[in-house]
């Protein structure tokens, strides 16, 4: 029998925040709280120390172009991929962090312009999710906008964030042969190729 995802238990008001300081301020920050919350079978756990990893939320960007049936995506540097083994190198889709006071739609046309050096109008959500809820108060917020992907192009980026990012257009056998081989091994271009693999004969 089919089941409907049940309502979250829980709200904000079964946990108790004893304490809230941030250890580390850098490029990034952490904050480290000692809290406690509501149990399942009853009652209220013990106070738990944790650290999260305070990034602020972000916008990832499907690049989509139903015509030529081509992605745009960027490839660039990522120091999180220092070690992996083939390259820190990742083709991603278009992404950047959302500044306070800015709408995650603002901040991603922003970001297509950056980063390709195309303009859209519109762009329309897709999902919002968690990075790494564990540890990791990170947000993203996805869209995807309709481009002419032959107007992609070049090298872009803000050189004053030291981004060197190379525009790639991949047609869609390319993106789903890349997601099947694990070529292409982030969650956020994942997610969003994922999405595409479901809604392409409807865009």
């Amino acid at each position: 029998m089919q089941q409907n995802l049940p309502e979250p238990n829980f709200t904000h008001h079964d946990v108790k925040i004893e304490q809230e300081k941030v250890v580390y301020k850098g490029f990034f920050s952490i904050k480290e709280y000692r809290l406690r919350h509501r149990l399942f079978a009853g009652g209220w756990s013990d106070s738990l120390t944790r650290e999260v990893f305070m990034r602020g939320d972000a916008v990832g960007v499907l690049l989509y172009d139903p015509k030529q049936k081509a992605v745009v995506l960027v490839e660039q540097f990522r120091t999180g991929a220092l070690h992996d083994a083939a390259t820190p190198w990742l083709t991603e889709i278009v992404a950047g962090g959302i500044p306070a006071g800015e709408s995650p739609e603002s901040v991603a046309k922003k970001e297509v312009l950056e980063e390709t050096g195309l303009q859209v109008e519109t762009v329309h959500p897709m999902v919002s999710y968690y990075v790494s809820p564990g540890g990791n108060a990170e947000k993203f917020h996805l869209f995807y906008a309709i481009v002419d992907a032959s107007l992609a192009d070049g090298i872009h980026g803000l050189k004053e964030e030291h981004e060197d990012i190379r525009v790639r257009v991949l047609n869609l056998e390319a993106c789903w042969q890349a997601l099947e081989s694990g070529t292409i091994n982030n969650a956020l271009t994942l997610i969003a190729l994922q999405w595409l693999q479901l809604h392409h004969q409807q865009l």
